[in-house]
């Protein structure tokens, strides 16, 4: 069974940081496309960062600069190393797991919450 759990989330000021982790248990994490989504309110889902199984990664432009995907295929961890907060990066982040070539693998997270308020 498939699971995904997220940390890390909270309120942060504009211009501060937060890092986010993805536990990731029952997959095969090391072959795996892992990404980070998010989703704010009256919004639709949006894909923030991804990394590939040879760590090849790939940012919305609305976060090039600012935040940071890595993963650690020893812990099954995706992070996302989140710098330079701004209000409208307000939104619950969601993990997911994919294998490209199998479109019924593909999982998400229950999600956490990143607030960025003064």
């Amino acid at each position: 069974q498939v699971q995904l759990v997220e940390s890390g989330g909270g309120l942060v000021q504009p211009g501060g940081s937060l890092r986010l982790s993805c536990a990731a248990s029952g997959t095969i994490f090391s072959i795996s496309v892992m990404g980070w989504y998010r989703q704010a309110p009256g919004k639709q889902r949006e894909l923030v960062a991804r990394i590939t199984s040879e760590s090849s990664t790939h940012y919305a432009d609305s976060v090039k600069g600012r935040f940071t995907i890595s993963r650690d295929n020893a812990k099954n961890t995706v992070y996302l190393q989140m710098s330079s907060l701004k209000p409208e990066d307000t939104a619950v982040y969601y993990c997911n797991i994919n294998l490209p070539w199998n479109p019924h693998y593909d999982y998400w997270g229950q999600g956490t919450q990143v607030i960025v308020s003064s």
